[in-house]
């Protein structure tokens, strides 16, 4: 629900700017591992308004061809607390450059108030809209000053596992908590429960033998591994729970029984206990498979748990914080659990308070995928409010319940 919204912070200038730079950074291709470009695109303008912009090891560590990007911007006003006074508080704000692999180029056209992808596929919009209102946010810091510090981190590798943000040092932020856009749902909600992730790879080996001449000589993987996921529950398996089989290959040609066959799945799920539950669940089904009579597989498992879940405390101050600044913005804001993970859940797991704002984009990862100006312009407020609400918070956030 939207309340009777104020007058905009947001002054014409910064409105064009923002949908300009939103279509430019669209335009410039960045999946997960190929984030460089755009890492370039944000520095060049970070560095025009005179903010020194730090590079982290995190490519080498994530695969990717670029780090993780932080900045620093002087709020101005007020700076250097006067004896006996606080410290100024700092705040950070997250987005991350990479997007999930493009389908079709993109060429972002306006379409009655929304931008969208002109070809058959995604926009980019998770995250560039992001993007472009945290360079918006700080060209206006820039310019006008703020009551606060502001930090800007620019991950890589969000969209495979949050890589970037998981080799990223928290220990470097000067932010007391911090705050990331990245929840595509209408502009109020906020993300207070995320998810434990599991990663689950098998390699099943058979062998081979001509399919036409002695096929009973044969032992095929590709069976095993499809009767192991015909055997698992897949899709949503309550409410709070998910198991999905995300990729499989494996064969060498239509006429050979095939000797190798892999698949790689996942488990997520609000309650961790519950995921580790279905994780051996899905590993016993595979073992079960590969041991079946008509296939007599070898198989190999490995798990790997890529991020832990959260509940935020509903006292947290950066909670409160979101919330009574969305509500200056004429947005109500509402709690909401989330099957999705963020940069968050990594910044979370190291400590560092942080919630994970909607951004008001739609149908992320879909070819369809689109945001309006009006959201754009309406998280640019939300960020402009955050530093004014942020700079009244005088409580240190208490620890979120992780990894539940």
């Amino acid at each position: 629900m939207t309340l009777d919204a104020p007058v905009s912070r947001v002054g014409d200038l910064e409105r064009r700017y923002l949908s300009g730079t939103f279509a430019e950074l669209c335009r410039i291709e960045s999946p997960s591992g190929r984030e460089r470009a755009c890492a370039e695109r944000v520095v060049a303008e970070l560095r025009a308004l005179g903010v020194t912009v730090e590079e982290d090891e995190a490519g080498a560590l994530s695969g990717s061809d670029c780090g993780n990007l932080l900045a620093r911007i002087a709020g101005g006003q007020g700076s250097g607390a006067a004896d006996g006074e606080a410290p100024r508080r700092s705040l950070l704000l997250c987005a991350h450059l990479d997007t999930v692999p493009l389908q079709a180029e993109i060429e972002p056209v306006l379409i009655d108030g929304f931008w969208e992808n002109a070809n058959e596929g995604i926009l980019g919009a998770d995250n560039k809209a992001a993007i472009a209102v945290l360079l918006g946010l700080a060209r206006h810091v820039a310019r006008d000053g703020a009551p606060v510090d502001l930090e800007l981190l620019f991950t890589v590798g969000e969209e495979t596992a949050l890589a970037g943000a998981r080799a990223f040092d928290a220990a470097r932020l000067r932010s007391d908590f911090g705050y990331v856009f990245d929840h595509a749902s209408p502009i109020g909600e906020v993300i207070v429960d995320s998810p434990s992730h599991f990663r689950i790879e098998a390699a099943f080996v058979g062998a081979a033998a001509h399919a036409g001449i002695r096929p009973e000589d044969g032992r095929s993987a590709i069976v095993a591994a499809a009767r192991a996921v015909a055997s698992m529950r897949v899709g949503r398996v309550d409410e709070e729970t998910t198991v999905n089989v995300g990729t499989i290959s494996g064969g060498t040609a239509m006429n050979v029984v095939p000797e190798r066959c892999s698949l790689v799945a996942e488990v997520r799920s609000l309650r961790d206990a519950r995921a580790e539950a279905l994780v051996a669940e899905v590993v016993d089904r595979i073992h079960e498979a590969a041991n079946l009579p008509e296939c007599d597989c070898d198989v190999d498992v490995s798990v790997q748990r890529t991020f832990s879940g959260y509940r935020l405390s509903p006292s947290a101050p950066p909670l409160r914080v979101a919330e009574s600044a969305l509500r200056a913005c004429g947005h109500e804001p509402r709690r909401i659990s989330s099957g999705g993970a963020s940069d968050a859940n990594a910044l979370l797991a190291q400590g560092f308070q942080t919630v994970n704002l909607a951004n008001g984009t739609e149908r992320n990862h879909e070819p369809g995928e689109r945001v309006s100006v009006s959201a754009l312009e309406e998280m640019l407020d939300v960020a402009l409010a955050l530093l004014e609400h942020a700079a009244h918070q005088a409580d240190a956030a208490p620890p979120a319940d992780a990894a539940r």
